[in-house]
C-alpha cells in the first residue's frame, strides 16, 4: 500500500478533497469582507437636506462597515477626474467612467473618496489602481462621499 501514489487509491483521494474543500470555505466564509463588497450591503433612504433645498441618498451602514471605522481596508477601482479645490483628494469607482455613479449608472455604494498619506502624482481618467487605508463613513456631509478611505497609500497602479 505505501509503494502505490496517494491517488491510486480513489477513497483517499477522495477523503482528501473533502478535507481541502471544508478547510477553504472554512476560511473563505470567515475572512473579512472588504472594499466594495463591505459597501455593496449599505442600504440607502431619500431625505431632504435643508442646506441644498434637495433631496438626497443617505446611507444606513451595515454593522459590518461599522466595525471597521478606522481599520485597514482595501480597494481597487477606477481615477475619476473629479476636481477637487487643492487636491486633497481622488475619487475612486468600482466602475470605469462610462458605468460609475456620476453618470448615473450606479449607485453611491460604488464610489469611495482616498485621502492619501503622501502626494500622489497625476492619474489618468480610468486608471486603475490599488490603495488601502483606513475606513471612515460619512452619514451626513453632502460635500463628501459616504465612504472615506485616509492615510491611504498606493498598493499598485
Amino acid at each position: 500500500c505505501r509503494d502505490r501514489p496517494i491517488f491510486a487509491h480513489p477513497e483517499t483521494c477522495m477523503k482528501h478533497f473533502v478535507i481541502l474543500l471544508f478547510i477553504f470555505c472554512g476560511t473563505a466564509a470567515y475572512a473579512q469582507p472588504e472594499g466594495w463588497a463591505l459597501f455593496a450591503k449599505t442600504k440607502f433612504e431619500t431625505k431632504f437636506n435643508d442646506k441644498s433645498n434637495e433631496y438626497f441618498l443617505y446611507p444606513v451602514f451595515s454593522p459590518e462597515a461599522k466595525s471597521l471605522i478606522g481599520k485597514e481596508v482595501s480597494l481597487e477601482g477606477y481615477y475619476m477626474p473629479i476636481e477637487i479645490e487643492g487636491n486633497a483628494y481622488i475619487i475612486l469607482s468600482k466602475y470605469p467612467y462610462s458605468q460609475c455613479f456620476f453618470c448615473g449608472a450606479a449607485g453611491p455604494e460604488t464610489i469611495c473618496e482616498v485621502k492619501f498619506k503622501d502626494k500622489q502624482g497625476k492619474f489618468e481618467l480610468d486608471q486603475f489602481l490599488r490603495v488601502k487605508g483606513k475606513l471612515k463613513l460619512n452619514e451626513a456631509d453632502i460635500d463628501h462621499t459616504n465612504f472615506i478611505l485616509e492615510d491611504a497609500v498606493m498598493v499598485g497602479k
